[in-house]
């Protein structure tokens, strides 16, 4: 019914049109697949170190790749690793069991809260294991309500969860299950990996170039309408804006808060020197940008939940966010270390980038917390490689 008046909700519905048809060209029956299921786009980049260590192993093995979202497909459609991207059908019970016989898997790896009943059935009917990366537990989910009977049903089916916290671990165990590990969050290993060998991009460091840089990542109208704030506060710093939407009407809406910006795809050698507010207007440099940068800004905390911090913390730059972040293991961190700053309203913003803004303590204290975190993928391969062998 949404769909012909939002692009996301018409990706969505197009998306999954004729889609066994394109499965069944694609994949061929007789041969066995690792499946990778992911939400979207912030799952895919938890679950990628992973499926990339068993590539590496298993060069012969054939992937299957599924999303729920339009914005993790559309991006991550034409992935070289995987023989097949697709969205993932519907949840009933004749959309499983087709899909299961036509990708056959001989294993499913999801990735932090894709729960789903008839496709979690399906797999046990056909003893397909299947493992849960990056999972995070809290008390408030329907799991551990009195009335979540049903969605405690899903959770047995599967074989091993790799959880980021002991929280979790207690939870699953108040259930009587058990087949739990604390692995961590596989994030740390992949901003880790950008972070030691990120992309050059010669025209964001000529504008970068010898000047302070604030960053403002994956941010939504709220989070823009914030920084237009500041923006009247800092005027000796250089501001990069980077929407996680990129759609033509909220780069326009951007350019109307900010009329001086200038927008990536007309950044050239002649004019990148001397414009001071740059808005990316495509998908895939934030994780490489933040390397210009000495202070990050995380959108989403106004909305949803804040998207990812960990890629601008280990490039060793304090964080700021809004008020949002409770489901966000790495952002209570971050702030108890001191390496971040929540904030509610546009005084609190000027506030925290007055604290954080020269604060060196607080950007090596945010790259040390990554480099200790490391380690999740592979605790993970090791249990995985069980079932490969």
């Amino acid at each position: 019914m949404v769909a012909p008046f939002n692009p996301k909700a018409k990706q969505f519905v197009e998306g999954r049109k004729h889609i066994f048809k394109r499965i069944n060209e694609r994949i061929s029956k007789a041969d066995k697949h690792i499946w990778f299921h992911f939400a979207s786009l912030g799952e895919f980049e938890q679950g990628r170190p992973v499926l990339e260590r068993i590539k590496a192993d298993y060069p012969g093995k054939k992937i299957v790749v599924t999303f729920f979202s339009p914005s993790g497909y559309e991006i991550r459609k034409n992935y070289a690793l995987a023989t097949g991207v697709f969205y993932l059908p519907l949840d009933t019970r004749s959309n499983a069991k087709k899909f299961i016989q036509a990708i056959n898997p001989e294993l499913a790896i999801f990735t932090k809260y894709e729960f789903w009943h008839h496709y979690f059935e399906e797999l046990a009917a056909n003893r397909i294991p299947l493992f849960l990366i990056s999972g995070i537990f809290r008390p408030d989910q329907i799991f551990f309500k009195f009335y979540g009977g049903f969605n405690r049903n899903i959770l047995k089916h599967i074989d091993w969860y790799f959880v980021q916290n002991q929280e979790s671990v207690d939870l699953l165990k108040s259930l009587d299950i058990t087949r739990v590990s604390i692995a961590g969050d596989t994030r740390f290993d992949r901003v880790a990996e950008n972070a030691a060998k990120p992309a050059t991009l010669p025209l964001v460091q000529s504008f970068a170039e010898g000047h302070k840089v604030f960053i403002a990542g994956s941010t939504w109208p709220a989070d823009e309408n914030m920084i237009k704030a500041l923006d009247a506060e800092i005027p000796d710093w250089k501001i990069i804006l980077a929407p996680h939407e990129i759609a033509a009407d909220h780069i326009k809406q951007i350019e109307n808060i900010f009329p001086i910006a200038i927008r990536y795809s007309n950044l050239n050698s002649d004019n990148a020197k001397a414009a001071r507010i740059l808005v990316i207007d495509n998908i895939g440099m934030l994780s490489s940008l933040y390397q210009y940068a000495r202070l990050a800004y995380i959108g989403g905390g106004f909305g949803v939940g804040i998207h990812n911090t960990l890629e601008a913390a280990a490039f060793g730059l304090p964080v700021i966010f809004g008020p949002n972040y409770r489901k966000f293991q790495e952002a209570h961190d971050l702030l108890k270390l001191g390496a971040a700053k929540s904030i509610e309203d546009e005084q609190s913003l000027f506030t925290a980038f007055q604290l954080l803004k020269n604060n060196q303590k607080a950007g090596q204290l945010a790259k040390e917390y990554v480099a200790q975190q490391k380690g999740a993928t592979a605790s993970i391969y090791e249990k995985i490689r069980e079932y490969l062998n």
